[in-house]
């Protein structure tokens, strides 16, 4: 869900407090909430057209994910991630993706690398007429596709605990046909169940991310 409101679709339900945390989720890592900027219960509440329970129970779950810093009191502020923290996160997923796209050319299913397919051609429109936010969207959703088509429950809880951290990660990339064209490689070797060339592609791109995020800016 993009930001701008909280309100489930038809027929769907979701606690108030999940709906915030994607919200303001969504509105950090895509960078229209600054690092460092203040999030005050309050103003949030306001802003969403909720009370500030659900705002409380948000903070606490993004804090959870690494994405904001508590403060005494009624608020916090969005996370600045400093140049350790991000090779931090490169280690550590230099560690898995291999993995995961290893796996993934093993075992997808139809379904699966039809939810692959659509990721990448989400994001590859949306990097032709330069719309940066909805390609980094997608290709962080085609990463997210792929831990599930690896098929292996525990790995995929080991990635939830960074994946937000991680989905901010990915929105720090500039360049982003190469990302395009990277991923379409990597969905081709998933594709064909060539589970080497798939993670030797998947160790080349996080080369290109690791230059990506060197060069964030801010």
């Amino acid at each position: 869900m993009s930001g701008g409101g909280v309100a489930a679709g038809a027929g769907e339900f979701e606690p108030e407090s999940v709906r915030v945390a994607q919200v303001v989720r969504e509105q950090i890592v895509d960078g229209t909430r600054a690092p460092g900027s203040r999030l005050v219960e309050r103003d949030l509440a306001a802003e969403l057209g909720v009370s500030r329970i659900p705002v409380r129970d948000a903070l606490r779950a993004l804090a959870a994910e690494g994405l904001v810093t508590p403060r005494p009191r009624s608020w916090a502020v969005v996370r600045e991630f400093s140049d350790a923290d991000v090779a931090h996160l490169q280690e550590v997923r230099e560690a898995t993706d291999p993995l995961h796209f290893r796996l993934a050319a093993l075992r997808r299913t139809p379904e699966q690398l039809a939810a692959l397919t659509e990721a990448w051609q989400r994001e590859s429109a949306a990097a032709g007429r330069g719309d940066a936010v909805a390609a980094r969207r997608a290709g962080a959703d085609f990463h997210e596709a792929v831990v599930r088509a690896a098929g292996n429950p525990v790995l995929a809880e080991l990635h939830a605990v960074t994946a937000s951290r991680v989905r901010w990660l990915l929105a720090q990339h500039t360049d982003l046909t190469r990302m395009a064209d990277e991923h379409r490689a990597l969905l081709d070797a998933v594709r064909d169940g060539d589970a080497e060339a798939a993670a030797r592609l998947a160790g080349e791109h996080l080369r290109t991310s690791r230059a990506e995020a060197a060069g964030r800016g801010g």
